[in-house]
């Protein structure tokens, strides 16, 4: 009985051996990876996401430029993409006239005239409560044929450093005071955050609610008001950085600008170069 048992117990070994050896061969065959071997993570198929890098960039300009939506999928056909705008619509060498932080009761109506005198169609950036306290200066403005920007409530310039909520609200505010202001005639298209200070969040929520983020290529520094001639000789001197000018209606004694506007003007049409409107729905 005990070497029956011990012959019995042998013979399950040597089958035991001859299974796994033909586990080991098939395993081999098909690559299969036995489990003493390590198996490797998951490779992430998530693209990286530009729009999650702190922006800055004193012109507006930052890492998701034309990235359009988070994760990188394709823009849906009309849609507004996040990326911040800089080229025109209307192409070729073509200039985009924006103006900021008013309307101001003193110089938006003179920006307006130096404007209508040159034929010349520009992007306004309004602050929000400026907008509501001079709703006919809103008026004036869609009527001329121009567009409206929203450039928040505050002007802070700090507000890449505040919570999402505050940025959302800034926005959100000044674009309905506009709109309110422009008595229903037209919708805002655009959003400059002040300074530049863009962010990921800002920029997405700008373009879910129908405002492209614009930028600016060559700031006019007419806001230090450095004199008419500077002004003017700035813009000659960075027009090859890029088609969007910066220019003021508010914020303090705009005449300068009003005089080195009429003057960027007539040089441009001296150089053949037409003006237009920041570019919306594509990069």
């Amino acid at each position: 009985m005990e070497f029956k048992a011990r012959t019995g117990n042998e013979r399950k070994r040597s089958w035991a051996a001859v299974a796994a050896a033909v586990v080991v061969t098939v395993a081999a065959a098909w690559a299969i990876p036995t489990v003493t071997e390590s198996i490797a993570a998951p490779h992430s198929t998530a693209a990286h996401d530009r729009n999650t890098t702190a922006d800055g960039g004193h012109n507006g300009q930052d890492g998701a430029q034309g990235s359009g939506s988070a994760g990188g999928g394709a823009q849906p056909a009309g849609a507004v993409p996040e990326g911040i705008a800089h080229a025109s619509e209307a192409g070729g060498n073509a200039v985009n006239i924006t103006i900021d932080d008013g309307p101001d009761p003193v110089w938006t109506p003179k920006v307006l005239d130096v404007l209508k005198q040159y034929g010349v169609k520009a992007t306004f950036c309004m602050i929000g409560p400026q907008a509501k306290a001079h709703p006919d200066l809103v008026k004036q403005v869609v009527a001329g044929g121009h567009r409206l920007c929203d450039h928040t409530v505050d002007h802070d310039t700090t507000m890449d450093k505040k919570p999402v909520a505050y940025q959302e609200k800034e926005i959100l505010d000044a674009k309905k005071m506009i709109e309110e202001a422009a008595g229903g005639a037209a919708q805002v298209q655009y959003y400059r955050a002040p300074g530049g200070s863009f962010t990921p969040d800002s920029r997405r929520i700008a373009a879910a609610n129908g405002m492209r983020p614009l930028g600016w290529n060559v700031d006019s520094k007419d806001f230090t008001k450095p004199g008419t001639a500077a002004i003017v000789d700035t813009v000659k001197k960075e027009i090859g950085n890029g088609p969007t000018l910066l220019f003021h209606d508010g914020g303090g004694d705009r005449q300068q600008t009003v005089e080195a506007l009429g003057q960027v003007l007539s040089w441009l049409k001296a150089q053949g170069r037409p003006t237009g409107f920041p570019v919306r729905t594509t990069s």
